[in-house]
């Protein structure tokens, strides 16, 4: 399983305040889609969500969205490891993802990018 690299996952109230803002920090153009009823923003290492109070509440308890080469792949690893898959794995609009369960606690999205 290769980790190419880490989004950090950003709740806010006001998506379309929060885009200028993110997109002069990162330094380049927020990618925009919806997942359900939540809004959603990637920019640069910034995954922005905005929507209903309840539907945030479940997505703040994902850490962090890490970026790997294959969900496969990374499925067979964390099982091996004695993670708990959640979720997954699911198309999303650049590729799949999963949501995992680590053995400490802690949930993370995995999520690989495919043409």
């Amino acid at each position: 399983m290769e980790i190419l690299g880490a989004t950090l996952r950003v709740c806010v109230d006001d998506i379309e305040t929060a885009i200028p803002f993110y997109e002069r920090l990162a330094g380049g153009k927020a990618l925009r889609f919806e997942r359900e009823r939540v809004q959603v923003a990637a920019v640069g290492c910034f995954l922005l969500m905005s929507g209903p109070e309840a539907e945030l509440d479940v997505l703040r308890k994902v850490a962090a969205t890490i970026a790997v080469k294959d969900v496969d792949e990374t499925r067979q690893v964390l099982e091996e490891m004695g993670a708990a898959v959640l979720a997954g794995p699911l198309p999303t609009p650049v590729g799949r993802n999963l949501i995992a369960r680590h053995p400490d606690g802690a949930v993370y999205e995995y999520a690989d990018r495919r043409a």
